[in-house]
């Protein structure tokens, strides 16, 4: 995986890699269109193939700067944009805010606890 990573990982050390999930990370726009072709050709120049209906992306807008226009491509297809972001079983937001992973978790949560409460309050079970 170093081999196929390291055109991609050598400007910014926060690119993120966990098994298959890849996150590119740019100040613009033009620049993740830049590293999302780098991708494609160093993952099809191995033999692999990067997925175009599961490529996503998302713009992160922590500030009232207006940020250029134009749509994030792979090979002349359009990728779509999202305002979450799942990643490593952590849902992030474009505007920086927590609120969708802490639900999220609170779910899972509640869940966890009804599978178990049936175990746990069983008058049959000692």
């Amino acid at each position: 995986m170093d081999e196929v990573t390291r055109d991609i990982q050598g400007e910014i050390p926060w690119c993120m890699l966990f098994a298959d999930d890849v996150v590119l990370v740019d100040e613009s726009r033009a620049g993740v269109n830049r590293k999302l072709e780098l991708w494609r050709r160093t993952l099809e120049s191995k033999g692999f193939r990067l997925s175009r209906t599961k490529t996503e992306y998302m713009m992160c807008d922590f500030s009232a700067i207006r940020h250029e226009g134009g749509d994030v491509s792979l090979d002349g297809q359009v990728v779509v944009q999202k305002d979450t972001f799942r990643y490593l079983r952590s849902v992030l937001q474009k505007d920086g805010d927590i609120d969708e992973d802490v639900r999220h978790r609170i779910s899972a949560g509640w869940l966890k606890w009804r599978q178990a409460s049936g175990i746990l309050c069983d008058k049959r079970v000692p």
